[in-house]
């Protein structure tokens, strides 16, 4: 399913909730039914009135409906988790580039960052998923995908292999590299990823180590999506509108992915630290 561009307003429409879906332990999909043309990996900007804006992945799609998937972890999305059906929210955009579209894909999720793999998985053909979460209760999506090829871990062993997607996609990598078939199409081409960014980061570098191509899916602090405020700057690129998917090339050049982000007030922290502040 590929979706495609639109004209857009940068003025957030209201719509109405239309249904909302529990996914895992304080994670739900919040659907609309509305139109929206997007393409996989883009975002929007969600506004709950009287209490912020934040960026979400559209995690759904299809014509005539979308939804987003939100998962608690500060006081924006605690206000999104108590909504109701028929409840409102503005929503502009989709904002952001997109990924490519490739044969031969591995996907490497982790935690709520399926989020924003979820209309790739989609759209690809036969993909190899690697999802990780710290437990059962955290993973999502679980029954949508029940028929695709997942290998799926957790830290606890509650569910799925226990360990970290890391180790299984250096498995997948080392029998990719030792595979001698003079059929190239059983060959890994590119592995998509979203997650914690240490995690990413850790994936780009057994990419780079495998030579597979990488493309990622970036988090900063979103405060317009349309690249005027310079919130998200990771080095020299503007995360909203030069990403947030960023491929091999731009990764290798961006010495702050894996190690730095910046906060609302813009200081300059470490990615560990971003993400223990930021909701």
């Amino acid at each position: 399913m590929q979706c495609c561009e639109t004209n857009r307003t940068e003025i957030p429409r209201l719509m109405e909730i239309s249904e909302i879906v529990s996914e895992g332990k304080g994670q739900k999909s919040f659907f609309f039914k509305q139109a929206i043309e997007c393409r996989p990996g883009q975002f929007i900007m969600v506004w709950l009135p009287g209490v912020d804006e934040k960026p979400m992945a559209i995690s759904y799609y299809k014509k005539g409906e979308f939804a987003f998937t939100s998962q608690i972890v500060g006081g924006f999305t605690k206000a999104l988790d108590s909504l109701k059906k028929g409840g409102k929210l503005g929503i502009r955009g989709p904002y952001g580039n997109s990924f490519s579209l490739k044969d031969n894909a591995c996907v490497v999720a982790g935690g709520v960052g399926m989020s924003s793999l979820s209309t790739l998985i989609d759209s690809l053909k036969n993909p190899l998923v690697i999802y990780g979460a710290r437990s059962k209760e955290h993973l999502i999506y679980l029954k949508r995908y029940k028929n695709f090829s997942m290998i799926a871990t957790t830290d606890d062993g509650s569910f799925g292999r226990k360990g970290f997607t890391i180790d299984i996609l250096k498995e997948q990598l080392e029998a990719n590299n030792k595979n001698t078939s003079n059929s190239p199409n059983k060959k890994m081409k590119i592995v998509y990823t979203c997650g914690p960014e240490i995690m990413m980061k850790k994936v780009f570098d057994l990419c780079q180590k495998y030579n597979v191509e990488c493309e990622a899916s970036l988090e900063r602090m979103m405060k317009c999506g349309f690249g005027v405020c310079g919130a998200c700057m990771c080095n020299d690129k503007i995360v909203c509108m030069d990403g947030p998917i960023f491929n091999s090339a731009q990764l290798k050049k961006m010495p702050d992915f894996g190690n730095f982000a910046r906060l609302k007030t813009g200081r300059k922290v470490s990615s560990k630290d971003y993400h223990s502040v930021h909701a």
